[in-house]
């Protein structure tokens, strides 16, 4: 892959961007997680050790990476040093607004039943990373699907209670794994989540065909994460493009997994000229080895986006925000500014 300018590579990371499908626990670095195992494992990770979880070839191993990371979060502090570091992270590229995934259905199977001190820390790093970098951050509190009905109602409530307390805390969703349960088990759970304030997004056609997409937009989803495939559905596109409905695109993660089996075959440039409301983001960048930087590289480099497609990117990824409307504006001019 042929490097940009450095003229080019300065105006990426001037480019105000938002990440929309970033999961917290999926930007933990090895050097990092060895030291989350030094605070709770008897026999601490070796780094050689972190960085062999991170290799993997399908979907299942990626889940399983995800799991070796999540055990060892248990504390407020744990919370706070890896929310920190992502914004800070975040903020080198370019970065100036992010809305977060996190595992709470995870925090709950771990068995810490109460997850407000844990958010505390993250709002410790929320408020210190805004002063330190001018970076904002809303949260998710994202479900596991494969958990159930009952697992997902609980995450769900926590958020509606605690978003009175934290207006940080914007929407809810449904992550995992997608192949063994659909969009439509959580129908009355989105419903009662719209009545509570809460914005609604859902991952859908990453792992499973159009169907799962379908399922997402009929419960109310109004973000769909990945959408991988969305091309395979002709109507379905024709529906997506009309509406205008963001899709949360995640290439690197997509190869990773070997949901999309080859990186020529990933369908983003035919759904940004079908007139999809497209969106780069880099999912769990630690664990696929991107950043949001880079997305936005490869597909200039490897799919042809020019630049004014790269501030189309960028813009889309405002519009797709749950921004406040004049916040949406001051961004969009300073993307149109650019120079």
């Amino acid at each position: 892959m042929l490097g940009r300018p450095e003229s080019g590579q300065e105006f990426l990371r001037r480019l105000p961007k938002a990440e929309l499908h970033l999961h917290l626990e999926g930007t933990v670095e090895p050097a990092t997680l060895v030291e989350l195992s030094r605070r709770h494992d008897e026999e601490p990770l070796t780094l050689d050790a972190a960085a062999a979880i991170y290799q993997y070839t399908d979907f299942t191993g990626f889940l399983m990476a995800f799991k070796a990371v999540s055990e060892r979060l248990r504390t407020a502090e744990d919370y706070e040093l890896i929310t920190y570091a992502m914004l800070e992270r975040l903020a080198t590229q370019g970065v100036v607004h992010a809305e977060v995934y996190v595992a709470v259905g995870v925090v709950y199977f771990w068995g810490r039943s109460e997850f407000e001190p844990l958010f505390a820390g993250m709002e410790r790093a929320r408020l210190r990373a805004e002063a330190d970098f001018g970076i904002t951050l809303y949260w998710i509190f994202d479900a596991v699907r494969q958990f159930g009905v009952d697992a997902a109602a609980r995450v769900f409530r926590k958020a509606a209670e605690m978003k009175h307390q934290h207006a940080s805390i914007v929407g809810i969703g449904i992550g995992g794994d997608e192949r063994q349960a659909g969009p439509e088990l959580f129908r009355e759970l989105y419903a009662e989540a719209k009545a509570a304030g809460l914005h609604l997004t859902a991952h859908a056609g990453e792992t499973t065909g159009p169907e799962s997409i379908w399922g997402a937009l009929n419960i109310g989803a109004e973000r769909i994460g990945h959408g991988l495939s969305a091309i395979q559905d002709a109507e379905l596109m024709e529906v997506l493009a009309e509406r205008q409905v963001p899709i949360e695109v995640c290439i690197s993660s997509n190869v990773a997994t070997d949901c999309c089996p080859q990186l020529a075959d990933h369908p983003v440039r035919r759904c940004f000229d079908a007139g999809l409301m497209v969106t780069l983001n880099s999912d769990d960048p630690a664990m696929f080895h991107c950043s949001l930087e880079s997305e936005y590289r490869l597909a200039e480099e490897s799919f042809d986006f020019h630049e004014e497609h790269l501030r189309e990117l960028a813009a889309n990824s405002i519009e797709a925000s749950f921004l406040p409307a004049e916040r949406k504006v001051e961004l969009l001019h300073r993307i149109n500014s650019l120079k």
